[in-house]
């Protein structure tokens, strides 16, 4: 079964004006689109056809093939990131995912400028995550489209750093966009793959 790109569950102007319709528009439709039409390309007729995107980035041979570790790794990356962001939301994380950020970083506001500095340090193209490392929690950058999973890591949030993502309406200033998200991040749905 071929991949397809997900429906947002919000318009592309639902995150303005943190995030703006035309690049959550070419973001979604043209980057996302070549990743699954590519990775399909990729994947067809070889064992990795039909298995999920998480299965096939997870796995050390499929990761050798440069068209399936960067096509798959783009739409598994995507699909977390459309979902981890929603018009309305933004604030702290609360819960049990609340206080883990608060015992791991020490504050909501140390964890938030820990994903800065992160996402600021990934050179050229790549991600900052918020992943679950065996009993805790951990901040990492991974370059293009690679993913925590090849290092055994759940991804919980994951924020895109390519200048595809923000280079529309933020240009060459990525620390702005990094602190822009925090706008539409939807704790929830983080809370909820932590809980997972």
């Amino acid at each position: 079964m071929a991949f397809t790109v997900p429906a947002l569950n919000y318009d592309f102007a639902a995150l303005e004006p943190h995030i703006d319709a035309l690049t959550m528009e070419i973001h979604h439709d043209k980057h996302h689109g070549a990743y699954v039409t590519n990775g399909n390309k990729a994947i067809e007729g070889t064992e990795w056809d039909g298995k999920s995107a998480e299965e096939i980035v997870s796995s050390a041979a499929a990761l050798e093939v440069p068209a399936i570790r960067n096509n798959i790794g783009g739409h598994y990356n995507h699909t977390l990131f459309w979902e981890s962001l929603a018009p309305g939301k933004g604030g702290e994380p609360s819960g049990a995912l609340g206080d883990a950020i608060a015992s791991t970083f020490e504050s909501f506001s140390e964890f938030q400028a820990k994903v800065k500095a992160g996402g600021i340090g990934r050179f050229g193209s790549g991600w900052v995550w918020l992943v679950k490392a065996g009993a805790g929690l951990e901040i990492v950058s991974t370059p293009n489209q690679d993913t925590p999973l090849i290092d055994g890591k759940t991804p919980l949030l994951g924020i895109d750093v390519w200048e595809h993502a923000y280079y529309l309406k933020y240009q060459n200033r990525r620390p702005d966009y990094l602190d822009a998200i925090w706008n539409v991040i939807d704790w929830d749905k983080v809370a909820e793959r932590f809980a997972a």
